[in-house]
């Protein structure tokens, strides 16, 4: 689960992370309210959206001249015309695409005197399995640039969660970035406070750039982008309610409410499977065969027939989607009980897509039975192959 950059410096603020003073806005009003609270003379409005690349995206509605969306103003008037221009309209970043995202919220901070940007960093390292600090002094820009282009002024700190952050860890995150004196413990301590939010939160990732020097010495987070384990969510009640559920793409958000694990991809042939291996070998598979998938759909090990039905719909709910693969190995999961989904799915929304459905496991005799005297046009496939081969057919066959 991501939340905006207003709601994460409002979060890490609690933890004693600095960041500058700043004010949520949802209409213009608001924002120039927002404004008049901040000392200036220099205030920054930032479109919210959950996007990076949003300083240097452009707004669909106001032409490709227009500036993007983060936005220096000096005074009440400039704020009130940057917060008209934005709120409302489409952003396209890089990491949006061409459809962009609306922009609903905004947020006010107060302008900062930069001397200098680092990147900092915070996610599970998956190589070692402990929390990573990774640490550059070329902040400000985009990490993966940095990453391809001069990997060597990246450096990455793993922290043992038997030891957790020690003063070392302080000393390894000022040196990286090249401080020393009042910074490097002024850095050391910034960092030792993110620790203690990435774990507090339970925290996929919690990402600083820029992290900056202030002409007048000071350390400030000025932007801040956190995501969290959604799978640890059931212990942060009060981290649901920064939800914002406008930011998610519909098919994944009714996904979630049945714990469905369903990414949209670009693809155009629906999966639906057991078990988050073997979709990817569907998804491989399909894409050996000459076709693309356009979704990854976990139904988990033991989903009901209520569930499997409320996946069918999901997948046919794309308009991209011209043909459906079900792979099922049953060992928790029944076959018969999928089967009984897939039928009163395909029932429910008047099935007009090629379906081929791959069955293995318990009650695997059942389950085909029921397909079978379905009256639907449902291919059977006898193993993983089989099934890849004839769904890209009937959908070659169809098109």
């Amino acid at each position: 689960m991501n939340i905006h950059e207003y709601q994460a410096k409002e979060l890490l603020a609690t933890f004693g992370v600095p960041v500058p003073a700043g004010f949520a806005a949802m209409s213009v009003d608001a924002a120039v309210e927002a404004a008049s609270k901040l000392p200036g003379p220099l205030y920054v409005v930032k479109a919210q959206i959950h996007a990076g690349g949003r300083g240097k995206g452009k707004f669909k509605e106001l032409g490709p001249d227009a500036k993007g969306g983060v936005r220096l103003a000096k005074t009440p008037e400039e704020v009130r015309a940057a917060a008209t221009d934005m709120l409302g309209n489409t952003l396209v970043t890089i990491q949006t695409g061409e459809h962009g995202k609306q922009v609903n919220r905004l947020y006010v901070t107060d302008g900062v005197d930069i001397d200098r940007e680092f990147y900092l960093a915070l996610l599970v390292n998956r190589a070692t399995g402990r929390i990573g600090m990774v640490v550059s002094t070329e902040g400000g820009v985009d990490i993966e640039t940095v990453a391809h282009d001069t990997p060597e002024k990246i450096h990455t700190i793993d922290i043992d969660p038997a030891t957790g952050f020690m003063p070392h860890h302080g000393r390894s995150v000022a040196a990286a970035l090249c401080l020393s004196g009042d910074l490097a413990k002024q850095a050391a301590a910034t960092a030792s406070k993110l620790y203690d939010a990435f774990l507090g939160t339970d925290a996929a990732q919690i990402e600083i750039n820029p992290l900056a020097v202030t002409k007048d010495g000071k350390l400030l987070v000025l932007d801040a982008k956190v995501g969290f384990d959604s799978n640890a969510m059931f212990r942060h009640k009060e981290l649901l309610a920064l939800r914002d559920e406008t930011e998610e793409d519909p098919a994944e958000l009714e996904a979630s409410k049945y714990d469905l694990a369903y990414i949209k991809l670009d693809g155009d042939i629906g999966c639906m499977v057991n078990g988050a291996g073997l979709a990817m070998a569907t998804m491989d598979i399909i894409k050996l065969n000459g076709m693309f998938p356009a979704n990854f759909l976990d139904v988990g090990g033991g989903a009901s027939k209520e569930k499997v039905t409320a996946a069918f719909k999901i997948i046919l709910a794309d308009p991209n989607v011209k043909g459906i693969l079900v792979n099922i190995f049953g060992g928790i999961m029944k076959c018969d009980i999928i089967a009984d989904g897939i039928v009163a799915a395909a029932k429910e929304v008047n099935l007009s897509v090629p379906l081929v459905v791959r069955l293995e496991g318990t009650n695997v005799e059942a389950g085909k039975a029921i397909l079978a005297n379905s009256g639907l046009a449902i291919v059977p496939a006898n193993d993983l192959g089989d099934a890849a081969r004839k769904i890209v057919a009937e959908v070659k066959a169809v098109a």
